[in-house]
């Protein structure tokens, strides 16, 4: 299939990643202390959040075990939950922190049959989402017009003087959350020179913008996009052979998935920016996750953990802890006693104690432009 109209926009963006090139550097910079935006974020009594998110693993509440019929067991979940509830996490993601700053319940998966409450919104992320192919599940395209079909019929339902889960109201005051791409990325990194990877970031925005025009066109005015975060970082990147440690940075994460990160972000603002310039009457928020989580890594010492680079729930021990082969469910494998001493927990997804620590950095609105207060969306 042919690439969206925004395609053709999203070339311009080009000359954007050249600045992003900038010495890496100035990702190193410390975070403020992580509780510094954690209050003062929440909702007026009375008044009713509502969220809508799309994305991937990251914000996957539960979707792509719902679809695959995937049945978790422990150690997923045991953090908090304590059962494993489709979460790549040992607990909450930074999503469920966000719905708490907005007392709202956690974000039910579109594609959970039972046991679900939308009232408060719905999650559309889905484990493994990019946004190309567009027409796969479950990728950005699909979950937008998984969106539109709920929309439609939670406002069929009041048609007919029914109990619909949110009104036509509750969805034009909405706030409609994009954190997706980090697949995109990873897999260009994975076949591609750095150079070509650069150079085929216009379709992916490409089709960010789609999304975010779909919406704005069906009433949707409030935005809040996320940036990808330290890929460099990850220990499964830094767990494929190497011929030597010459790429890796002085805290052990691999230069050029990072660059790319960087690249990636610097793109994405200029996008939002472009977007906020054709949608006046829109308000497009973009926070940049690439310093909050590359900090988790860089100053770990401050937020209390051990191993910033090892996997809790993982095989093989260190350097690492990850295996190709054996992810946290496989046989064998067994997790860390205390997750809140490691910033990753299976290699890909962020420990719960790193998650609460990224949420209150967003809600800080020091990573975010326009600097804005997440809870400024609330309706009242």
């Amino acid at each position: 299939m042919s690439a969206p109209a925004g395609a053709r926009r999203g070339a311009v963006l080009l000359p954007a990643v050249a600045a992003a090139l900038l010495a890496l550097e100035l990702v190193a910079l410390a975070l403020p202390s992580a509780a510094a935006g954690a209050s003062g974020f929440r909702c007026r009594p009375g008044s009713r959040p509502v969220l809508f998110n799309f994305g991937d693993s990251n914000s996957d509440t539960g979707g792509m075990a719902a679809a695959r019929g995937w049945h978790l067991e422990r150690p997923e979940g045991r953090a908090f939950f304590p059962r494993p509830t489709g979460r790549f996490c040992d607990g909450r993601l930074t999503i469920d922190f966000l719905c708490e700053s907005l007392n709202i319940s956690y974000l039910s998966p579109f594609l959970k049959a039972l046991g679900s409450n939308y009232s408060s919104g719905a999650n559309f992320a889905s484990a493994g989402a990019a946004t190309s192919p567009r027409d796969v599940p479950f990728a950005l395209h699909i979950q937008v017009q998984e969106f539109l079909y709920f929309r439609d019929r939670s406002l069929e339902l009041i048609d007919q003087g029914l109990s619909g889960p949110i009104d036509a109201q509750g969805f034009k005051n909405a706030l409609y959350m994009i954190d997706i791409g980090q697949n995109d990325v990873n897999a260009l990194l994975s076949n591609l020179p750095y150079d070509q990877v650069i150079a085929k970031f216009p379709p992916i925005l490409a089709e960010i913008e789609d999304a975010v025009q779909t919406l704005y066109s069906n009433g949707s005015r409030n935005f809040w996009i996320h940036g990808t975060g330290a890929l460099g970082c990850l220990p499964q990147k830094l767990s494929i052979p190497r011929k030597n440690d010459s790429d890796l940075d002085q805290y052990g994460c691999l230069k050029t998935y990072n660059r790319a990160a960087v690249a990636f972000n610097t793109a994405l603002a200029s996008l939002c920016d472009h977007l906020s310039a054709q949608m006046d009457d829109a308000t497009i928020v973009y926070t940049d996750l690439f310093p909050i989580k590359y900090d988790l890594i860089a100053n770990h010492t401050k937020y209390g953990f051990d191993k910033p680079l090892m996997t809790c729930c993982g095989y093989g021990g260190p350097p690492y802890n990850y295996n190709f082969n054996k992810g946290c469910q496989s046989k064998g494998v067994t997790a860390c006693n205390d997750g809140s001493k490691f910033v990753s927990w299976d290699g890909v997804h962020l420990t719960e104690a790193a998650n609460a620590i990224v949420a209150k950095a967003i809600l800080s609105s020091q990573y975010s432009k326009p600097s804005l207060k997440f809870d400024q969306f609330c309706r009242v």
